[in-house]
């Protein structure tokens, strides 16, 4: 009995030593501790299950034994007694003392093992438990479906069976689920408890009709609970849409409704075939919550507080921002430096690769990423596409970033003694951006940065971060997926949204090292104060007042195509615009067709196939813009040009401002000493070029200037005497390509290092030097320690 005994519990404490208890560790939310610690289970022979939870702060985790016996062999000499303990702890009905517990704490979850053994064998095949025979999401609907119809239990399980011959549910699992069916219990939560449910992505031009979000929009349209109008059904779509996880197209969701003979969509006449459909109430009453995208995955923000986002063409709600939580962005900036190691290690030739990817899917998807800046920003989508292409550049630049990088050998400074320079990463970095490039900026700062080895953390802008019903999540988060789908590791990029509390928090996270910034004066310089105060690495884009110098001898045609589009494109709301036109000898040979070609530009919505110049990003925007233009004629400006009454058919309601020109501008008005940031241009004279660059120079903010002539004389003199970043010569709009940095005079930059080139390497990277010395052991001559002092 002895031998028989020891022999079984022998191997048992073998069995046990082999299941060892998950790593503790921490994360970012509680579906990814509960993920961690159930992937670990299953990979040594064992099964964890919730045993206790409070959603918001603690987590229990216990091993579910699932009908793995202990040796239920009977001993030779036993007492009736003892044979039923053996068998009592021996039961499946007996706990594992195996437990897990994860605890929030300051926002991120702690998993703690509790006790760590357990009290059976592994399990050998994991089919084996009865995990595996829970119903898939489909397979349920398909039992509601056929229990509809009469069908048995059995005949249910048979048919399940011939589309998954390894099922292995019983007829009893069948019964349950009805019950929980008849019970009304099957709803979003019941699944999301029991059903890994994948997020389901939508392709709006390319809506593919997938089984799954097929049969959950369908089971929403059937469910018991939704009774009344269509349009209630709308509602309780858009409210049970979180519990499902599930993002969607709404465009797919009215096709469904068309099918079960539902409202029909109306027809707006005048509009392209596409935009056909007319807006539902619903749309407008109930838009989604752009999600927060971190460590790796969309996470819908618990803060109640939201800004809408609205689109400017129209005056709907395509979304709605929310205010992420403080616990939220912590998360967000754990997950970057939980990412730092690995990615830091991971060699340049892969963060490339990763690049090259990655450039090639934005190639794929411009025309989605183009249309949601669209809907958002109110841009053209010539001009949307623009925004793409040029952030694209910067990708391409970071797939060559490995030479970009290398550092400085010198070889015997002293006897035997080598010197040489490389750049490491600094760690977490943070980016905030403005509304007018929703795709650019961001592009201008996180792929360089992460191709440097760090991890980011983006803020998009709350009046554009992404237009959840067109696209999930926008430019910026669908920019993220991209990454994502190329390659990045997850937590290497993150992204949160908010307003001052959010950009508070990455001044003052002692984790973030680096801070990039484009955006308004005010804001920018007290980001560079409150950053720089905590010893961060700050660059801040900030005002622009760009001129336009126009020698008497300048190319009529060239001259006035290139202010025009300079001046209009993208509804002047953008920081290298040439707002101010400065013309030597008078204004009087350029006004007429100055005017007459600003006339011809064709004011609509940014997604007519025609348009020339769409919105301002919003009222506020509008009637600022309007206000100045009004002070500059109370000053004795001149209005050549007044878009202020413009109204667009199909679009009344939109904040449509119409190409504006002011002729008789002095240094002295409101509008001069303020950036418009609108459709406006500016017209001032100078008796000589002198005065044209004193003007220049005289201005406050100093972006960048152009000068059109035919004289290399007079080029020659406006580039070495302007006090500008960028000057452009014939050239409407001076931005350089990413390989030369963008580079901006103070005030309109504040920091040490530009964005973008070698400037934006040298700032998300730091030098270190090492001194090495390789000498023969055995040597005792201390001399060789000797460095030279000079």
């Amino acid at each position: 009995m002895t031998d028989i005994q020891s022999s079984s519990g022998s191997g048992l404490d073998e069995a046990q030593m082999q299941m060892q208890p998950p790593p503790p560790g921490t994360f970012v939310d509680r579906e990814e501790l509960i993920q961690h610690v159930g992937d670990f289970a299953v990979s040594q022979g064992y099964v964890v299950t919730i045993k206790q939870s409070k959603r918001d702060r603690v987590v229990v985790l216990g091993c579910d034994r699932g009908g793995v016996y202990r040796n239920r062999k009977k001993a030779d000499e036993e007492t009736s007694a003892e044979r039923k303990r053996r068998k009592r702890s021996g039961s499946r009905l007996t706990n594992c003392p195996f437990e897990a517990v994860g605890k929030k704490d300051d926002g991120l979850w702690v998993l703690t093992i509790k006790n760590g053994t357990h009290n059976h064998e592994p399990l050998k095949d994991i089919t084996e438990h009865p995990s595996a025979r829970r119903f898939s999401e489909s397979e349920i609907v398909l039992i509601k479906e056929m229990t509809e119809a009469g069908l048995k239990p059995r005949q249910i399980l048979k048919r399940l069976r011939q589309s998954n011959p390894e099922l292995l549910s019983t007829p009893k699992h069948v019964y349950n689920v009805k019950a929980k069916l008849r019970q009304g219990n099957m709803t979003g939560r019941y699944l999301m408890k029991n059903v890994n449910v994948q997020m389901i992505k939508f392709d709006l031009y390319e809506l593919h009709a997938l089984d799954e979000p097929n049969l959950c929009i369908s089971s929403l349209l059937r469910a018991p609970f939704l009774g009344g109008t269509w349009e209630h059904i709308f509602m309780m779509y858009i409210s049970h849409l979180n519990l499902y996880n599930i993002t969607a197209s709404f465009d797919l969701v009215e096709e469904h409704l068309r099918n079960f003979k539902s409202l029909r969509p109306e027809k707006s006449a005048g509009r392209d075939k596409h935009l056909s459909i007319a807006e539902p109430s619903w749309r407008q009453r109930y838009p989604m919550r752009v999600p927060n995208f971190i460590g790796g995955r969309l996470v819908n923000s618990q803060s109640f507080a939201s800004i809408d986002v609205i689109n400017p063409a129209t005056q709907q709600v395509v979304s709605q921002v929310p205010l992420t939580t403080n616990e939220e962005f912590r998360a967000a900036v754990f997950a970057a430096k939980r990412a730092f190691p690995q990615w830091r290690d991971t060699p340049i030739t892969t963060r490339q690769r990763i690049m090259f990817k990655f450039q090639e899917l934005i190639r794929r998807d411009i025309d989605k990423l183009a249309m949601s800046i669209t809907t958002e920003h109110g841009k053209t989508l010539k001009d949307a596409h623009g925004d793409v292409l040029r952030g694209l550049e910067v990708v391409e630049h970071a797939c060559g970033l490995a030479s970009l990088q290398i550092g400085e050998f010198v070889s015997n400074i002293s006897s035997g003694i080598d010197t040489y320079s490389i750049r490491e990463p600094l760690g977490v970095c943070a980016g905030i951006c403005p509304f007018e490039f929703p795709a650019m900026i961001p592009l201008w700062i996180f792929p360089i940065a992460v191709t440097c080895g760090n991890t980011f953390i983006l803020k998009p802008s709350e009046k554009d971060p992404g237009d959840c019903q067109m696209i999930p999540g926008g430019a910026s988060v669908m920019l993220a997926e991209l990454a994502m789908e190329a390659g990045l590791p997850n937590g290497v990029l993150n992204i949160v949204h908010g307003t001052n509390e959010i950009i508070n928090g990455i001044c003052d996270d002692d984790d973030i090292k680096a801070i990039s910034f484009v955006g308004p004066n005010v804001v920018g310089a007290y980001v560079y104060a409150r950053a720089s105060a905590k010893g961060k690495r700050t660059q801040s884009n900030i005002g622009a007042k760009n001129h336009a110098v126009v020698m008497p001898d300048a190319s009529v045609g060239a001259t006035i195509n290139a202010l025009v589009a300079a001046g209009f494109g993208g509804a002047g709301q953008k920081c290298m615009a040439l707002n101010m036109a400065v013309f030597v000898g008078g204004l009087g040979p350029w006004e007429e067709k100055l005017v007459e070609h600003a006339r011809a530009l064709k004011v609509t919505s940014g997604t007519e196939p025609d348009a020339e110049l769409g919105p301002v990003i919003s009222k506020q925007e509008k009637e600022r813009i309007i206000t100045l233009i009004q002070t500059g004629v109370e000053s004795g400006a001149k209005l050549v040009l007044d878009g202020r009454n413009i109204v667009v058919a199909g679009y009344e309601n939109g904040n449509f401002i119409g190409p504006t020109i002011l002729s008789d501008v002095t240094v002295n008005m409101e509008c001069y000493k303020e950036d418009i940031f609108g459709p406006v241009l500016l017209c001032m004279q100078a008796d000589s070029i002198e005065e044209a660059i004193n003007i220049v120079n005289g201005n406050k903010y100093s972006n960048g200037a152009s000068i059109f002539t035919t004289s290399g004389v007079a080029a020659r003199k406006f580039q070495t005497e302007v006090e500008v970043g960028q000057v452009g010569i014939n050239v409407p709009i001076s931005v350089p390509l990413p390989f030369s940095s963008f580079i901006s005079a103070k005030p309109s930059f504040a920091g040490d290092v530009n964005f973008d080139g070698k400037a934006g390497i040298q700032f998300y990277t730091q030098v270190k030097t090492v001194t090495q010395q390789w000498r023969d052991l055995v040597s005792d001559d201390s001399s060789s320690h000797q460095l030279p002092s000079s």
